[in-house]
């Protein structure tokens, strides 16, 4: 990964090149922000400068993420009762290298493991830990890059803090998370946090037209749903014919809301929405989430007329977007995201789906017709 490979960041790229130059590198550092920000990118470009520094030719090693001075950890689900990252390097190799900005969903999908726990283990642990006992290869320094830090467990995170006390010498650590609420205050204490802030919108825009030749018509409406995730902008990018079906769906959920309550049977209709989407993956359920969040705040700008902002209307399938934004007000409108984001919490932590949008589908029916 390249510096100028990242969208955008140019007052962070500068500091970390600066740090390398006056020899200012500290041997932990953290970086906070989502993986659509750029954290992995910034990690790894980092790491090819410091390496580079040292030997000229490092340079296509860390870029195929086969140096041997530079080491990973990431979640991983226990298989066999074994957890070690270096069992799905290749898998991790795989996805970083055809996107750098993946999430961890995107891992989890990759994996195909959504209703397996993933985390980083108390064994990761000292399996870097006997790696780093060990000289370099190339004489120079160790990298150690722990993607998702905030995966750790309990025993895990007590381990790596005392790696951290007593790292080897010339050892360099990069830890990324998206951010620091999950990760221990002594650990936090012992490492740089560098934030890593949201893309600019310009730096996005930019990015998609120069590596994907998007026209700017095509942009508007992606970046304003982004919100400065890279990662975000990618898969709206590549959406086509889901976001077709997210708005069908969408459609289903507020008419049945609406019906329900003069005529109870569509709650029927409901559980049946449900179930549909309790079959996606995961990842595509929160996506979905994502897409119901952003209509409902167009339906309330819609509503109070600040149509300037509304860039992008339902009208498919004679479905009356003026007529439905009057029902989105102040009076509902954080019951209603806070369901939504109730949803992605439990979906998050592995609950049944089924349960979870059944739950969400018939809140919906009461909270559309609470009126200011």
């Amino acid at each position: 990964m390249n510096w100028e490979n990242i969208a955008g960041q140019e007052n962070l790229k500068k500091l970390l090149r600066e740090s390398i130059a006056e020899n200012r590198v500290s041997h932990a550092q953290l970086f906070v922000g989502k993986e659509g920000y750029g954290t992995l990118p910034m990690a790894l470009a980092y790491a090819k400068e410091i390496l580079s520094s040292e030997n000229e030719h490092a340079a296509s090693k860390v870029e195929h993420l086969n140096h041997l001075d530079l080491h990973f950890s990431f979640p991983v689900f226990t298989d066999n009762r074994n957890s070690l990252s270096k069992n799905k390097f290749e898998e991790f190799r795989e996805m970083v290298m055809n996107s750098p900005y993946s999430s961890y969903d995107d891992w989890t999908a990759f994996l195909e493991s959504e209703n397996k726990q993933l985390f980083i283990s108390a064994d990761e642990v000292d399996d870097q830990n006997q790696k780093f006992s060990l000289k370099s290869f190339e004489g120079g320094t160790k990298i150690l890059i722990v993607w998702r830090a905030d995966k750790m467990n309990v025993a895990a995170a007590n381990k790596f803090l005392k790696f951290l006390e007593e790292p080897p010498a010339k050892t360099v650590i990069i830890l990324t998370a998206e951010s620091t609420n999950d990760i221990l205050p002594t650990i936090l204490s012992r490492t740089q946090i560098v934030e890593v802030p949201r893309i600019n919108d310009e730096d996005i825009e930019a990015y998609l037209k120069i590596n994907f030749n998007v026209s700017q018509d095509k942009t508007g409406e992606i970046i304003h749903q982004a919100q400065g995730d890279l990662n975000a902008a990618l898969k709206l990018m590549q959406s086509g014919n889901k976001s077709d079906e997210f708005e069908k769906l969408f459609i289903q959920w507020v008419r049945d809301a609406f019906m329900v309550k003069k005529k109870p049977e569509f709650l029927k209709s409901i559980i049946f929405w449900a179930r549909e989407i309790a079959g996606w993956n995961r990842e595509k359920q929160k996506n979905f989430l994502n897409y119901c969040s952003e209509i409902f705040r167009l339906a309330l700008l819609q509503n109070y007329q600040s149509e300037d902002l509304v860039y992008k209307k339902i009208d498919a399938n004679g479905f009356n977007w003026v007529g439905f934004s009057k029902f989105i007000s102040g009076a509902n409108i954080e019951s209603i995201l806070e369901e939504i984001s109730t949803a992605d919490l439990h979906l998050t932590r592995n609950g049944n789906p089924k349960i979870v949008w059944t739950d969400l589908g018939i809140k919906l029916s009461r909270y559309i017709h609470k009126n200011a």
